[in-house]
């Protein structure tokens, strides 16, 4: 018989990742190049994940798992 098990989307689970809690977290966009001429408090503030909110991480969780 056939499995219909979807295959994950391998550049999703590079960019998200599920917490132990169950909160999908991903990284800031705007954060490799031409930050210089930012000010020090956005670039701090790039540093810090972000949480999705539930009805987008429900939908990666799908496509991840």
């Amino acid at each position: 018989m056939l499995n219909n098990k979807k295959k994950t989307i391998k550049s999703l689970t590079k960019r998200f990742k599920v917490t132990k809690t169950g909160k999908v977290k991903k990284i800031r966009k705007s954060q490799n190049h031409f930050n210089a001429k930012e000010t020090g408090k956005k670039t701090r503030n790039k540093r810090r994940d972000t949480t999705l909110s539930l009805s987008h991480a429900r939908a990666i969780k799908k496509i991840i798992s």
